[in-house]
């Protein structure tokens, strides 16, 4: 099965992340496109522009809420099982996301829905 993992786009690939994918709609501030190493650009998967600013008003008090309606997002795109069709083969796949929080990121709701689609 594909294992899925998250990592900053700052942090230096390693010879076992597999395909790198970027996850975030806007290009990592301060990166230049030549530094980063990156298979594929997945902008279609990102949250959408209202929600991602939505998000961003009050990330610790709206994260539940948000990871309800990205799910949703991702439940209800074509572009989601077109991109399970692209990781399947994959033996791992690393998720590049730019924000400096750890936690309450989007890239880690994309992970667990990935690893429970691949599941079935």
């Amino acid at each position: 099965m594909t294992e899925i993992k998250i990592k900053r786009v700052y942090e230096d690939p390693s010879d076992t992340d597999g395909y790198r994918v970027l996850v975030d709609r806007l290009w990592p501030r301060g990166m230049k496109k030549e530094h980063l190493k990156y298979d594929y650009w997945a902008k279609e998967l990102t949250p959408s522009s209202d929600l991602r600013k939505w998000f961003h008003e009050d990330i610790p008090g709206h994260w539940k809420e948000f990871a309800e309606m990205y799910r949703k997002e991702l439940e209800t795109s074509d572009k989601t099982s077109e991109f399970l069709s692209r990781i399947r083969s994959c033996e791992s796949v690393i998720l590049l996301y730019a924000s400096k929080e750890p936690v309450y990121n989007h890239a880690r709701i994309l992970q667990a829905f990935l690893e429970e689609r691949l599941r079935k």
